[in-house]
């Protein structure tokens, strides 16, 4: 396999602490919460944390940014050592320290101590832009980005860059190819009446022009992204795939480095943001920054194993482990149609989420007889897959996904049409560990059978006659 060439993160590095515990009662001598604690935790922030999610999946990253010899230096440099590369610019000062408490998962308050002025970047950073095949700026208004300026003005003539701008940093440098601020940032940057979507886009365009951007992308967190370009354009809107339940510190972060990788891999700008978005998404309901599986040395995987965030059996774990319901339906879905997708909507809302389990096709043909399946069972997955609704799928080979069912263990297992739940074969297999069988409403006269047979009759009616 060819090599690729790097994706090189400018910006600050932050060290983010976390201190969890548990509060219920106030202080004596004032209204403040008392909070006992549980634990506590340490990641890079800002730009580190880009870097680190860029590099996921083995892909090679170099982050610039600017540290010193203090502790907290030092814990970002243990934290990414084999992750990234570092091209260091020399700090005067000490890095910037950001501590949240916690308390049952919520922040209670954030102390922010430390920082430094970067000093003068050597021919090394000049070197990794250079030979960059993409240029993620993460400016969290620290200063490197300053300090890089002249380097990054001339890698955008030639590299893709993507600025996820700071509202103390510096505007980004003319060529950018997309720019990410986020709603509160376009507000500030940008005046215009309202929250609206037409509100966003008129500043979202306003600020491309300013810029000089290609593009900006305005992150409007559950609502998803609005993409637009210089001028009043129509935008593109990219909504969220589903409703991510978890800590959002870091998205935006997630959503620039994808978005940069993406531009590396050679994705359009509207392609490149779809992808992030669904990364975004899938960060978020793993935990955010604070996940502790992202920051756990990885053992080496072959290409074929699955992303965490779609394998199904971990998808179960995560969501139980945080006392979630974790809902299953199952099926051949052939030909996907409205009967599905209103199962698969409700279904979803049952839980925390929602996994599919699909007949293979040799089961289906089993089941349903020669000629079937009419999609093969890889096509039937990737239709599923982007649905909003759907979280995770998986195949089982059998008649029946009972011993499918005994590895994920769902707390509710969804059926639709005429079942009683006695009528379910998978019921009993549910109760080994207290799961529960459930029939939802199904829309009448929608069948991949039925949408076969009328396929079937509309060809011999346009058929021509033979001479």
């Amino acid at each position: 396999m060819t090599a690729r060439k790097p994706l090189v993160v400018v910006g600050d590095v932050l060290l983010d602490e976390d201190i969890e515990g548990v509060s219920t009662r106030l202080s004596p001598d004032a209204p403040a919460p008392v909070v006992d604690v549980t634990g506590d935790q340490s990641h890079p922030g800002g730009a580190g944390l880009a870097a680190a999610l860029a590099a996921r999946g083995g892909r090679e990253v170099i982050l610039v940014t600017a540290l010193g010899e203090d502790p907290a230096s030092e814990a970002v440099r243990r934290a990414l050592r084999g992750r990234v590369q570092l091209v260091e610019i020399p700090l005067d000062g000490t890095l910037p320290v950001k501590t949240r408490v916690l308390a049952g998962g919520r922040p209670l308050v954030r102390i922010d101590r430390g920082g430094g002025t970067p000093g003068e970047p050597d021919d090394a950073v000049r070197e990794a832009l250079a030979q960059a095949h993409a240029v993620l700026v993460a400016d969290y208004g620290r200063h490197t980005a300053s300090a890089v300026r002249p380097h990054l003005e001339a890698v955008a003539r030639r590299t893709p860059l993507v600025w996820d701008p700071h509202l103390k940093g510096d505007d980004p440098v003319p060529g950018a190819r997309i720019v990410t601020p986020n709603g509160a940032e376009a507000c500030a940057l940008s005046p215009a009446d309202g929250q609206s979507l037409r509100a966003y886009a008129l500043r979202g365009g306003e600020l491309a022009e300013r810029w000089r951007a290609a593009a900006v992308a305005v992150t409007l967190g559950e609502r998803g992204v609005l993409l637009t370009r210089p001028g009043a354009g129509t935008p593109m809107l990219v909504p969220a795939p589903y409703r991510a339940q978890g800590d959002p510190c870091g998205a935006g972060d997630c959503f620039a480095a994808a978005t940069a990788a993406a531009l590396a891999d050679g994705l359009l700008p509207e392609e490149a943001v779809q992808r992030a978005v669904a990364e975004a998404a899938a960060f978020v309901a793993a935990g955010g920054a604070g996940n502790p599986a992202l920051w756990r040395t990885e053992s080496a995987t072959g290409p074929e194993e699955e992303a965490p965030e779609t394998d199904p059996f971990a998808l179960a774990e995560r969501v139980r482990a945080r006392g979630g319901t974790v809902v299953a339906t199952g099926g051949c879905f052939d030909l996907l149609h409205a009967g599905h997708v209103g199962l698969l909507e409700s279904a979803r809302r049952i839980g925390d989420c929602l996994i599919v389990c699909v007949n293979s096709d040799a089961s289906l043909t089993r089941r349903k007889g020669p000629g079937r399946p009419l999609n093969p069972v890889a096509d039937r997955l990737r239709v599923l897959a982007a649905l909003g609704s759907v979280d995770a799928v998986a195949v089982f080979e059998e008649d029946t996904p009972a011993a499918l069912l005994s590895r994920l263990r769902p707390d509710v297992w969804v059926k639709g049409g005429d079942y009683s739940v006695e009528d379910l074969p998978e019921a009993e297999v549910l109760r080994a560990w207290g799961g529960q069988a459930v029939v939802l409403p199904y829309l009448v006269g929608r069948s991949t059978t039925l949408l076969a047979h009328r396929a079937a009759q509309a060809a011999v009616r346009v058929r021509p006659s033979s001479p």
